[in-house]
């Protein structure tokens, strides 16, 4: 009878006798295959895709994965029922955030079944009680006896919520998320301040591709060329995207395209900071980015097109600034010394019950118990 050798398995074995493949480079034999031959074993080019994906999965990290800070939608432990009912139709997510007094203080989270659940349990309740009605309640239910006023803490409808480093394997936090059945994660930085969320179903689309349902709305392209022959770009459009719609002529360096994904990512690592509306910014080649919208955090909407006068700007930053016929604030300038904009500038939510875009920096003192 045959035995295993060094405890192989017979897959192992079986590549090893057909393809000469060696446990210790199975992993790269694998990833060449995928990409250069999957027709040959009867692989469509989906499937490859998605093994690929599997593949590199293993070298991701929580914050590749992760919904940014500044893109979270979090609710106050003191919102009304009735808010959060109107918040969880707007933002057409299953999932929100729960935080005490600012995003760095998350508690937990809430899901939308839990207060459907809660609504109902008090209708039927209500709708029992109430016995000298001649007419009885739609499907058993009072819905006049839910007090919409009452606050999420005092339902106790919130949920733990997973708190992981940014440094986390996707593969181990998707392990954790399936034995916990937590299926949100708050991406913490050193200090406890949160630096974005993270839900299984972001990972889940790492290997499958984005994953649309009913309740999605088609998203306008995130770059399209113009008549004239400029671009109209998002600002978080992604790089490969970019470089697919306007052409071989916005070439980014190799090491640059490693640090970041987005078109924002790309301009704030050009020039060392956060444009100011109106900036124009160098870019690859011929080619002029202008900050058609942001804010003092963040880049929302730009414009590329072919410059007539790239070397002279790029020599001169304050003509850069001037051609567009805008005038930095003095924080911006070269003279200036980095002083940080005036609080008044800062978007400012007037609710504190709801937090589309969190007005308060990341923490810097330790996480509260």
């Amino acid at each position: 009878m045959a035995t295993r050798s060094n405890g192989d398995s017979w897959f192992a074995r079986a590549m090893r006798a057909l393809f000469g493949w060696k446990p210790d480079t199975f992993r790269s034999d694998l990833r060449s295959v995928l990409e250069d031959g999957a027709a040959d074993i009867g692989l469509s080019q989906r499937e490859s895709a998605m093994l690929r994906n599997i593949l590199s999965l293993r070298e991701r990290r929580a914050v590749d994965v992760m919904i940014p800070r500044a893109d979270i939608i979090a609710v106050q432990k003191e919102i009304p029922l009735g808010e959060l009912m109107k918040l969880f139709e707007s933002a057409a997510h299953s999932r929100l955030v729960v935080y005490d007094d600012t995003l760095d203080d998350a508690i937990g989270m809430v899901h939308i079944r839990d207060l459907i659940a809660y609504m109902t349990a008090h209708a039927t309740a209500s709708a029992k009680t109430n016995t000298k009605r001649k007419k009885p309640f739609p499907a058993d239910l009072d819905l006049k006896a839910i007090d919409l006023s009452t606050t999420l803490a005092a339902a106790k409808i919130m949920r733990e919520m997973l708190f992981v480093p940014p440094s986390m394997p996707v593969m181990d936090l998707l392990a954790r998320m399936q034995t916990s059945r937590i299926h949100l994660a708050l991406v913490v930085d050193e200090y406890g301040g949160a630096d974005g969320v993270v839900s299984m179903e972001d990972i889940v689309e790492q290997i499958v591709g984005e994953i649309a349902d009913e309740h999605d709305e088609d998203d306008a392209p995130r770059i399209f060329r113009q008549p004239d022959g400029s671009f109209l770009a998002d600002a978080r459009a992604n790089l490969e995207d970019v470089m697919l719609v306007v052409g071989p002529e916005f070439e980014i360096d190799d090491e640059v395209a490693k640090e970041v994904d987005t078109l924002a990512g790309y301009i704030a690592t050009r020039i060392g900071r956060v444009p100011v509306r109106g900036e124009l910014v160098p870019g690859p080649g011929r080619l002029e980015i202008e900050v058609l919208d942001a804010d003092p955090r963040r880049v929302k909407r730009l414009k590329i097109f072919v410059s007539h006068d790239v070397a002279n700007l790029n020599r001169d930053p304050q003509r850069r600034v001037m051609a567009s016929g805008h005038t930095p604030p003095a924080s911006q300038t070269p003279q200036a010394s980095a002083v940080p904009p005036a609080q008044s500038e800062l978007p400012v939510n007037r609710d504190p019950s709801v937090k589309l875009s969190p007005d308060d920096p990341p923490s810097k003192g330790p996480r509260k118990p």
